[in-house]
Formats: structure tokens, sequence, C-alpha cells
């Protein structure tokens, strides 16, 4: 039988495993705490890809100089953003409000339908029954949350117009001198790890770029889609519903929902039979993106597993809010290439092909 250890014998903890570990405990802290700049950062970083890419585009069909290139995507980004505000702005402004004023009475048909159908009254039933111990119950006062979510979510991102132009600002920087802020940050990691680091920080830089080319495609195709479709429908706010359509698109899975629940709303004050078809409408838009044009766009994009990617918007959006929700399919796909490379390949050692 071994001895028992005595104290003198018992193992110590290495000061520099100690030491790793309270700096750990450190960056962890820091990143908690700062976590709407470094959000803000990790924008300014897309913004700046996406802006080296239209300057990459412009020097090889042009010959122009990568830095000129970047200047002119980035002018003309802003001066495209500016006549959209200046010429569409009013009119999209107009039917939003209209839109907003529509919801309440939309809510209240729906309730009233609640109240005078047998089906509904079931459904009212069964909510009363689930709502008893809050007390409330469905009223044409009282909106459902996701209309406080979107509300609340455009009001975020009108209030926010300094924050992004700070983010413009910083990605115009980041974009022009690229260079020189990886060469920086590299230098941040130990000799022997360097070239590694490189390679991973590469591959990062072209998913994201291949991630945000496929997802700007995407929402434009939704975007033209559902403002046609409702055109031809007859609804009056096709263009602000087509531009919110596009833009929730975003995020994946409950972006359609935020964006349809508010037109099928609006529809139905113009008649049940309209709602349906505009119901119809989004059901078969969201049909032929996911299983046609979504999984081109992977091809050439980010491959990303469904389910970890809705597991990501509810991770990073209870963390983060609002912005964690629409940066959540970007770090995902930063965080499964640092998993796979890092961890899997060089901790782990497992560098099989996928």
């Amino acid at each position: 039988m071994t001895e028992p250890q005595t104290p003198e014998t018992k193992p110590r903890v290495p000061l520099a495993t100690i030491l790793t570990v309270f700096a750990l405990i450190l960056v962890l802290a820091a990143v908690w705490k700062w976590s709407p700049m470094l959000l803000m950062a990790f924008g300014a970083i897309l913004i700046a890809i996406a802006l080296r890419g239209g300057g990459a585009l412009l020097h090889r069909w042009l010959g122009i100089g990568l830095k000129t290139g970047i200047m002119i995507t980035a002018l003309v980004a802003i001066l495209a953003g500016a006549a959209v505000i200046a010429y569409a702005g009013p009119a999209i402004s107009t039917q939003f409000r209209e839109l907003m004023r529509s919801l309440p009475q939309a809510w209240e048909q729906v309730t009233n339908w609640l109240n005078n159908s047998s089906a509904g009254q079931f459904i009212e039933r069964q909510m009363a029954n689930a709502q008893q111990n809050a007390g409330a119950r469905p009223s044409a006062q009282s909106l459902p949350s996701v209309f406080g979510y979107v509300t609340g979510t455009i009001s975020t991102v009108f209030g926010k117009i300094a924050n992004l132009a700070l983010m413009i600002t910083v990605a115009i920087f980041l974009a022009l001198d690229a260079q020189t802020y990886r060469g920086g940050g590299l230098r941040l990691v130990p000799l022997s790890y360097r070239t590694r680091a490189a390679e991973i920080c590469d591959e990062i830089g072209r998913a994201l770029g291949r991630w945000m080319a496929g997802q700007a495609l995407d929402m434009a195709v939704v975007a033209l889609a559902t403002f046609l479709g409702l055109w031809l429908l007859g609804v009056p706010l096709a263009l602000v519903l087509g531009i919110i359509a596009g833009l929730t698109n975003i995020i994946p899975v409950v972006g359609p929902f935020i964006s349809g629940v508010p037109a099928v709303l609006f529809a139905l004050t113009q008649g049940v039979d309209l709602a349906v078809y505009v119901a119809i409408l989004y059901i078969v838009i969201q049909q032929l993106e996911g299983n046609l044009l979504m999984p081109l766009i992977q091809r050439f994009a980010a491959d990303l597993p469904p389910a970890m990617t809705v597991l990501a918007i509810l991770a990073f959006g209870s963390l983060f809010g609002f912005s964690g929700v629409i940066l959540a399919t970007p770090l995902l796909l930063v965080s499964i290439i640092l998993v796979k490379r890092v961890y899997v390949e060089d901790v782990l050692g497992d560098r099989k092909d996928d």
C-alpha cells in the first residue's frame, strides 16, 4: 500500500496556472462589462470587410487602387443611403405611421372574432385559463408583446444613429488600413502560434465576407418579392412592409414572424380575404427562400446548422439584447471556426477532413 501523502508531499498548483486562471477571469469580466463596445467593434469589422470587398472588386474591374476603391465604395453607400432617406424617407415614414395606427384596429378585429366565433371563444378560453394567475385577458387596448417588440426594436434602431455613424467611421478606418490592425493584433500572439493565428484570422475574414454577401442577396430578394407580392395584392403599405421583411430576414427563424404578423394584421383591416392572401404570400416567400434560395447561397457562403443558429439567437439575445440577436449568426460562424480550428484541431489533434 502507498503511504498517504503528507502536507509536504502534496502537489502544488503552479503559479503560472493560478495567474492564467486569474487573467482569464479578468478577461471574461472585461468582455461582459464592455460587451456593448465589443459588439459595436464587431459590427464595424463586418462593415469594414464589406467595404474592402467592394474596393477589391473596383480594383480588379477598373484597376484603381484598393484604398481608392474602398473610399468610393463607402461614398456610394453613404450617398445611396442619403438618397433613400431624402426621397423615400417621407413616404416610408408616412406609411409606417399609418401601419402603427392600423395595428390596434386590426387587433380589435381579432378580439371581436375571438368573442363571436365558437372556435375563437375556445381559443379565448384557453388563453384566459393560461393567463388566469396574471389576471390578464386579450383586449383591443393591449396588443401582443410582438408589437411592442417590433416598435421597441425600430425605436432603438433610430435612437442609435450616433452609434451607427461612429461604427461606420471606425469601419472605414479599419478597411483602409486593415493590415496594420491585423498585424497589431497578431503581435499579441506568441511567436510559435502566430502563423496559425494568422491562418485562422484570414479564414474568419473570408467566411464573414461570404456570409455578408449571401445575406445581402437574400435580404434583397425577400424585400423585393414581398413588395411585389403585396403590391399585386393591392396592400397599401407594400413598400414599408417589403423593407421590414427584408431587414428582419437577417434574423433566421424569428425574422419572418416579426415581419409577417404586422403585415397580416394590417391586411386584416382591409378584409379577411386579403389577410389570408398576405399570410399565404409570406409563407410561400419564406418557403422558397428557405428551401431554394438559402441552400444556393449557403453553398457559396456558410452552411450553419439550423438548431445551433436558433440556440445562438437565444443565447446571444439573452446576453446582449437585440444587438446580440442581429449579430447572432456571424458570432456563431466565428465561434464554430474558432472551436474547430483551435480546440478540435490544435488542442485535441483531430485534423481529419470535415
